[in-house]
């Protein structure tokens, strides 16, 4: 999914990287950066490829299904 950001939105997002990028590989890293309507997903050694865009709510669907295996 490629997706173009609204003026300024790419300066304004605050990534985060995962926890578990730093212990299991640190070369497959994971970033999020949260907005009011929007979780943001990129891959860290790719800052400027393609980001996901997830509802708040299928974020959590996603996560508590990621975190059952």
């Amino acid at each position: 999914m490629i997706r173009k950001p609204s003026a300024g939105e790419s300066d304004a997002l605050v990534w985060v990287k995962s926890s578990y990028s730093d212990t299991s590989n640190p070369n497959d890293c994971v970033e999020v950066a949260t907005t009011p309507g929007t979780i943001h997903v990129r891959d860290s050694k790719n800052v400027r490829g393609p980001r996901l865009g997830f509802t708040p709510g299928a974020w959590a669907v996603f996560v508590s299904y990621a975190s059952e295996g």
